[in-house]
């Protein structure tokens, strides 16, 4: 069913007998990983042969690869690794069950530096949201209900660690009718369910949308998306399969720009090296074993799941959204030194704007990092309130940060000819003529810096800044719902009466 090729089976029992299977993976061993998977996924009505050698999908999958070339770094080990609370071993930090605020800061630390290296989404974060969410949320179940669903989930995640694998986190169904719970929707599909409920486990059918890093990941963790009531029992399910299982069928997302990378210009694309990917994943009957099952029916844990997913994924935007607002400042910074207007005081004003914006994002994912609680189950859970503040944030700063840089880069850097018209004999003299800035600047390098900001702002690497920074975690109405919750506005109220000497 599935084909790592760190394992001859995909079954947890081998891993959880005390065996070092392996250490950290390098780059070079995760490529390799995914290059054996046997993924099921289309793209332009095609199935993809190797997603992992394809020129559109190759850039998002180099940018995972980072989180493995980092590890290996001992520059950067201490911020992307950690020692598992499971095992005793060291892990990448993706695979780790937070253990303190220190943890709990570190992420967000370790996710602005992927996203100044790569300036693109590295794709695991989901992933690592899903683990502590899960972790905590089967224990209470298990405390409830005496089911054994923590316990399938420790030694779900041991076997990823040991093994080093990439985890994607499914949570978003398709939805169909907003106004309708899943149950009443007219198609049921709409949100994945149980279809059969057999002795040794569960079939799954219904789909999940914009999966980010689907088919860069072994394994994949699927959890339900909004709460729910008694009558949504077969909807109320979590689980994870390995990516490549039977039943699962992935369609790539079209991007800005994406066919750019199959020209073969590397200056045209803006950022030929990184870049990130977004799949359907539809599960046409798919089976899980009762040993990879976390929520099974149990419908009031659904929502308390949703929720803490939310909290820790909306924390993540502190952290990889001001990373890869670095590496836009700097571009823009770059651009107005192309133009020769670096030194006009409107440029050094945007660009402390920009600065000011984007810092006010990774303060607050600190913060709500700096505020974390232990949970029953023992990880540390973010404060709800700041972290949605965080995302709130997230939904309004990077649009901002964006229009800025556009409007320091002008507007060439949405007219600029192709490259082949700059290296053409005809019309390449021209470009070199009138696309001219500051005199020490080459035209290359003008346009190399125009096209990543081009890139950053609208091209593909704009699903995983600009736009998703108003989706991604919930759109901006799931953050505000949770900051009316989380504010407690009768205990402020109550301030006030007490100061100003009101009685009730």
């Amino acid at each position: 069913m599935v084909s790592l090729y760190v394992l001859e089976s995909s079954t947890i029992n081998n891993v959880t007998k005390g065996e070092n299977i392996m250490a950290l993976m390098t780059g070079e061993e995760y490529v390799e990983s995914i290059r054996k998977l046997n993924l099921n996924v289309y793209m332009f009505g095609k199935k993809i042969a190797c997603p992992a050698d394809h020129p559109i999908l190759r850039p998002s999958l180099n940018s995972v690869k980072a989180t493995y070339d980092l590890a290996q770094d001992p520059q950067y080990e201490d911020l992307m690794t950690a020692t598992s609370s499971l095992t005793g071993k060291k892990i990448n930090r993706f695979l780790h069950i937070h253990q303190s605020t220190k943890d709990l800061m570190d992420k967000v630390k370790m996710q602005r530096l992927l996203g100044q290296q790569t300036g693109a989404c590295f794709q695991r974060c989901v992933g690592m949201d899903a683990f502590n969410a899960v972790f905590s949320t089967t224990f209470e179940t298990d405390q409830k209900y005496g089911s054994s669903y923590h316990k399938n989930f420790i030694e779900y995640a041991k076997y990823c660690q040991e093994n080093d694998l990439t985890v994607d986190g499914a949570m978003t169904d398709p939805k169909g009718d907003r106004g309708l719970a899943p149950h009443a929707q007219e198609d049921p599909d709409l949100y994945l369910r149980v279809v059969e409920r057999r002795e040794d486990g569960i079939v799954v059918r219904g789909a999940k949308a914009h999966q980010t890093g689907a088919i860069n990941s072994q394994e994949m963790i699927v959890m339900p998306t909004v709460s729910m009531k008694p009558e949504d029992k077969d909807y109320a399910v979590a689980f994870a399969v390995p990516t490549d299982t039977e039943g699962i069928l992935m369609i790539i997302g079209r991007q800005s720009c994406d066919t750019r990378k199959m020209e073969g210009s590397e200056l045209d694309v803006g950022n030929s090296e990184f870049g990130g990917v977004e799949a359907l994943v539809v599960f046409n009957d798919v089976f899980v074993p009762n040993e990879r099952i976390f929520l099974n029916g149990e419908t009031e844990y659904a929502g308390v799941l949703v929720e803490r997913f939310a909290g820790y994924h909306r924390q993540s935007y502190g952290g990889c959204k001001a990373g890869v607002g670095d590496v836009l400042i700097g571009a823009a910074a770059v651009a107005a030194d192309c133009n020769g207007c670096a030194k006009a005081s409107h440029i050094k004003d945007k660009l402390i704007e920009m600065t000011h914006l984007n810092e006010s994002l990774y303060c607050c994912g600190i913060a709500c990092s700096a505020e974390g609680k232990p949970t029953e189950a023992g990880n540390y859970m973010i404060d709800l309130l700041l972290a949605n503040v965080c995302k709130q944030n997230v939904t309004r700063f990077p649009y901002e940060i964006s229009r800025l840089a556009e409007d320091i880069a002008g507007g060439i850097m949405v007219t600029a000819p192709s490259e082949a018209d700059f290296r053409d004999p005809v019309t390449g003299p021209y470009v070199e003529k009138y696309l001219k800035g500051a005199k020490d600047v080459s035209v290359e390098d003008r346009i190399r810096i125009l096209r990543l900001i081009e890139n950053l702002c609208l091209g593909t690497a704009a699903v995983g800044y600009r736009t998703e920074s108003l989706h991604g975690a919930g759109s901006p109405q799931a953050q505000r719902i949770m900051i009316s919750r989380q504010g407690d506005l009768p205990k402020k109220k109550e301030m006030a009466k007490k100061i100003a000497k009101i009685k009730d």
